[in-house]
């Protein structure tokens, strides 16, 4: 059972760092020089990255809840 939380995890860290390594590439064309149609997508882009950063860490959160939860019953 602990490898299946541990496969678990290794997964969620994994969406974790990509969403985050999207947001900052995002994040930096932005400041680069652009037109209005170029930054507005860019926007929706980083929103999106920031929406997967949030989910994956709320999964991260999750498994280690349950997994504490179940290391504490037995």
């Amino acid at each position: 059972m602990v490898e299946i939380y541990s496969l678990e995890m290794d997964k969620a860290r994994q969406r974790a760092g990509r969403a985050e390594l999207a947001l900052e590439r995002a994040e930096e064309l932005l400041d680069g020089d652009g037109n209005v149609a170029v930054n507005l997508a860019l926007c929706c882009r980083i929103r999106g990255a920031q929406r997967r950063v949030s989910e994956a860490r709320a999964r991260l959160r999750k498994i280690e809840s349950a997994r504490t939860e179940r290391l504490r019953i037995g």
